[in-house]
């Protein structure tokens, strides 16, 4: 029987192995929406599409502040920051809030 380790925020070693490409596409966007609704027993999938969906929500009000000159163009390349950040943690198997915004998405039950 394979031994599973329990890793910080409720993942295990292979449910973050499993679900590693899903995660990742959870910072697509929309896409926010395939690891919420098709990973529900997978932590680490969850963790990620809250995160995701949560940067999207933010990418969508922000939307309307981009198009001012020098604050939005800053405010557009801090969110793109965010979201490869965002794909990076989650293809490195680590389960690390988002700066500045990713306590909000911690404690949502979805």
């Amino acid at each position: 029987m394979v031994e599973e380790n329990v890793v910080a925020g409720g993942g295990s070693n292979k449910d973050i192995e499993e679900n590693k490409a899903i995660a990742a596409i959870g910072y697509l966007g929309i896409l926010c929406l395939i690891p919420l609704l098709a990973k529900k027993d997978s932590p680490y999938a969850q963790y990620h599409g809250k995160q995701g969906l949560l940067l999207l929500i933010v990418w969508v009000i922000a939307g309307f502040v981009i198009w001012f000159p020098i604050i939005g163009w800053i405010i557009g390349v801090l969110l793109t920051v965010l979201f490869v950040i965002g794909i990076i943690n989650a293809l490195s198997g680590k389960m690390k809030p988002l700066p500045v915004i990713g306590k909000w998405a911690e404690n949502w039950k979805i």
